[in-house]
């Protein structure tokens, strides 16, 4: 049996505003987020993270419920999948609720929320289907906006830069697939897509004080290659005559693209290979980070949000 960890102190921070939360944010900056706890918890229980200060969100009253507002709908980002079906809300918002109610157990939707889904970029991402459908807009003026660029669709990049327009943050962080994987994914041309990439760049650059461009990771098209790396070893290298060109590739055109457009840029060739071997970074699914690949990109994306562009 292995052992438990013990921890001695776990302080929280219980903010009753949202300029309150945004304040001990910025002063304890370590301090992980919670509202309905479905992923942190998850993280607890498996040992995966321990963290010693716990900035509670349940009590801001401005990320509660639902409005009419302004000839719209405004859904607070700690609404739950439960409120989200009841039926006031679910005959305005149809496929929301529908999402909701394909949502875990009861006890996960009474706790879930919709920003959380949204802000942890979750494999499950229930809530994002529906809401990019109905066109839906994150307002994040103060806030640096999480997204991901570079999908087969010019509709949703365009969704995003609506997005960006309207919310005006000052930080934009934006992670690149290989054009490998929407080869095989998708079956997209890769010129196509490079092309799409490109201009969505360029489009945010023009959009934001400071634009930060994560380079696409060591793909591993043989997905039963990947299940078993994730399983014996996260961290196992493998050689890079045994992986696609493409990410490789990709990163030299960005990386020459970000500095054309005066963007910061972060190699996760670089980070995460040598001259020989890369190491198996990402999750199961072949699309997110695992911790592994967290951990080690961490300390390269801090230094971009927090250096001058």
């Amino acid at each position: 049996m292995p052992p438990y960890r013990i921890v001695v102190r776990v302080e929280v921070l219980t903010p009753r505003t949202l300029d309150e939360a945004l304040r001990l944010k910025a002063e304890r900056p370590e301090a992980r987020p919670i509202a309905g706890g479905t992923d942190l918890l998850v993280e607890l229980n498996f040992d995966r993270t321990r963290p010693e200060t716990i900035l509670n969100l349940a009590e801001v009253s401005e990320l509660k419920g639902w409005a009419h507002e302004d000839g719209s709908v405004r859904l607070a980002a700690g609404l739950t999948y439960t409120e989200a079906m009841r039926p006031e809300l679910a005959e305005l918002l149809p496929a929301l609720a529908e999402a909701s109610r394909t949502v875990g157990s009861p006890q996960i939707r009474n706790r879930g929320t919709i920003g959380g889904n949204l802000g942890t970029a979750s494999p499950a991402g229930d809530a994002h289907p529906p809401l990019l459908v109905e066109d839906a807009l994150a307002p994040a003026a103060r806030l640096a906006v999480r997204t991901k660029l570079g999908e087969p669709c010019a509709r949703h990049n365009a969704v995003i830069l609506d997005l960006v327009k309207a919310s005006r943050p000052d930080t934009v962080v934006v992670t690149a697939r290989s054009s490998a994987a929407y080869g095989y994914l998708f079956g997209t041309d890769r010129e196509q897509y490079l092309s799409l990439v490109d201009a969505s760049l360029k489009s945010l650059s023009a959009l934001v004080p400071r634009l930060v461009i994560v380079g696409p990771v060591a793909e591993f098209p043989d997905l039963n290659m990947g299940h078993a790396l994730f399983q014996s070893d996260a961290t196992s290298p493998v050689s890079i005559g045994e992986l696609p060109a493409e990410p490789f590739e990709d990163d030299a055109r960005l990386r020459e693209l970000a500095r054309r457009i005066g963007a910061r840029y972060i190699s996760g060739v670089s980070d995460f290979c040598d001259a020989l071997t890369c190491r198996y970074t990402l999750y199961m699914d072949a699309t997110h980070l695992n911790l592994a690949g967290a951990q080690l990109l961490q300390p390269a994306l801090r230094a971009a949000l927090v250096s001058d562009r």
